[in-house]
C-alpha cells in the first residue's frame, strides 16, 4: 500500500504521525511509505533519518494525492480541505464532533476519515487516545503550577508549598487518563489534590493507585460548584469519546473562583468542559475572564513533541500495519475497536455522537460497508 505522512500546518503543531522506526517496518513489510519534505523536523527526525529507513521523502502534494493510506496528527485545517478526496483514506486525531466546517468538508469529499480517538476496544478502553492523554494530562499540572506564578498573572502561590506555609490545592474534573496523569504530576509537586469522579468503581481504582494522597469525591454539580471556589488549579478532564464535551463548570463558577487561579480545560479538543474556555495555542496560550488565567492549548503534546511523536506511532503502528497489509475493509472486520474510529465514509456520518453534534443524519458503519468476521 502507498503510504503517505503529511506536515502538519496547524500552528505551533511539531509533531509528526510516524517515526523513522515506524517507517521501516512499514517498508520491510512491502509498504511505500512517503513523507512530506520537513515533516519530521519539528520531532528532531530529519529527512535522511526516513531515506535511511527506506522511506522516500516527497511534496505536499504528492503525499496528499498519490497515497492510499494518510497519517497525519491533528485534523486538516481549511487550507487542507481542498486536498481531501474519495479513495484516501484518512487517519489523525479529528475530534469532529468540535468542529462542524470540518465534519462537512469530510462528507462532501467522499475521504473516509477514521478518528484515533474513537478506536475504543470492547472494554472501553481507547488505545489510541491514551499516550496523548497521558501526556496532556501531566502538562496540565505543569502549566497550573507555572501560570500560578505572580510575573505571569496568577495568584502567587507555589503549589507545594514549603514547611510552615501550605500547599496549593488542584482540583481535577474526571478521573480517566487524563485526570489521573494530572493527579500524578500534581502530587509530585506537593499540592493538595482532589479528583471528582462520576464512577465509583473508577475511584476504588484510583484509591488502590494512588491511596490516600488524594481526595476522591463524587462529581455533582453543587460539589464541582464547592470544589473550583477553594481551587488554585481546575484540570478539565472530561472525556465523552467522539463526542462534545459538557459544560461541567459554568460561568458563575468561574466568577466564583480565586482571582489568580488556573484552569487547564485539557476536553478544550472536545469543545472544552468550561463554558468560558475557548481554544489557544502555545505562542499565546492563556487569557482571563472573571480573574481567572484559562490555558486552554488545543494541542498540548505538541509542546513536547520528541515524546509525543514517539508515544503515537508506539500506539498507532500497529493500526497501520493492519490497515495497510489486510486493507480497511479487512482490518475493520478483523478488528471493531478499529472499526469504531470510522467517522466519515462514502459522504456518510457513521458515528452516532458526531452526527449528534451536528444535527445530521446518523448511517450505521455497516449500512455502508457490510462488516462479517473475517
Amino acid at each position: 500500500m502507498k503510504i503517505g505522512v503529511a506536515k502538519e500546518i496547524k500552528s505551533d503543531e511539531y509533531r509528526v504521525a510516524l517515526t523513522p522506526a515506524g517507517a521501516r517496518e512499514l517498508v520491510q513489510r512491502g509498504h511505500e511509505v512517503a513523507i512530506e519534505t520537513g515533516a519530521g523536523v519539528g520531532s528532531s527526525f530529519a529527512d535522511g533519518a526516513y531515506t535511511a529507513a527506506g522511506a522516500e521523502i516527497a511534496s505536499v502534494e504528492d503525499v496528499w494525492g498519490d497515497s492510499e493510506l494518510l497519517l497525519k496528527v491533528k485534523e486538516p485545517i481549511e487550507p487542507e480541505y481542498g486536498r481531501l478526496r474519495e479513495s484516501l483514506v484518512l487517519f489523525t486525531y479529528l475530534h469532529i464532533a468540535a468542529d462542524e466546517p470540518l465534519t462537512r468538508a469530510l462528507v462532501e469529499s467522499g475521504i473516509t476519515a477514521v478518528a484515533y480517538e474513537t478506536v475504543e476496544t470492547d472494554d472501553r478502553r481507547l488505545p489510541l487516545l491514551a499516550p496523548m492523554s497521558e501526556i496532556a494530562g501531566r502538562l496540565a499540572a505543569q502549566a497550573g503550577a507555572y501560570f500560578l506564578e505572580k510575573p505571569l498573572g496568577g495568584r502567587g502561590i507555589l503549589l507545594g508549598g514549603v514547611p510552615g506555609v501550605a500547599q496549593g490545592d488542584v482540583v481535577v474534573i474526571g478521573g480517566g487518563m487524563v485526570g489521573y496523569n494530572s493527579a500524578v504530576i500534581a502530587l509530585g509537586l506537593g499540592a493538595n489534590v482532589t479528583i471528582l469522579e462520576r464512577s465509583i468503581d473508577r475511584m476504588r481504582e484510583l484509591e488502590e493507585i494512588l491511596g490516600a494522597r488524594v481526595n476522591l469525591l463524587m462529581s455533582s454539580t453543587l460539589q464541582i460548584e464547592e470544589s473550583v471556589a477553594e481551587a488554585d488549579v481546575v484540570i478539565g478532564a472530561v472525556l465523552i469519546p467522539g463526542a462534545v464535551a459538557p459544560k461541567l463548570v459554568t460561568r458563575e463558577m468561574v466568577a466564583g473562583m480565586k482571582d489568580g487561579a488556573v484552569i487547564a480545560d485539557v476536553a478544550i479538543d472536545q469543545g472544552g468542559c468550561v463554558a468560558t474556555s475557548r481554544p489557544t495555542t502555545h505562542s499565546d496560550p492563556v487569557y482571563k475572564v472573571e480573574g481567572v488565567t484559562h490555558y486552554c492549548v488545543a494541542n498540548m503534546p505538541g509542546a513536547v513533541p520528541v515524546t509525543s511523536t514517539k508515544a503515537l506511532t508506539n500506539a498507532t503502528l500497529p493500526y497501520v500495519e493492519a490497515i495497510a497489509n489486510d486493507g480497511l475493509r479487512e482490518a475493520i472486520a478483523r478488528d471493531r475497536a478499529l472499526a469504531r474510529g470510522v467517522n466519515v465514509l462514502e459522504g456518510k456520518v457513521t458515528y452516532e455522537a458526531v452526527a449528534e453534534a451536528h444535527g445530521v443524519d446518523y448511517t450505521p458503519l455497516e449500512d455502508v460497508l457490510p462488516l462479517s468476521p473475517v
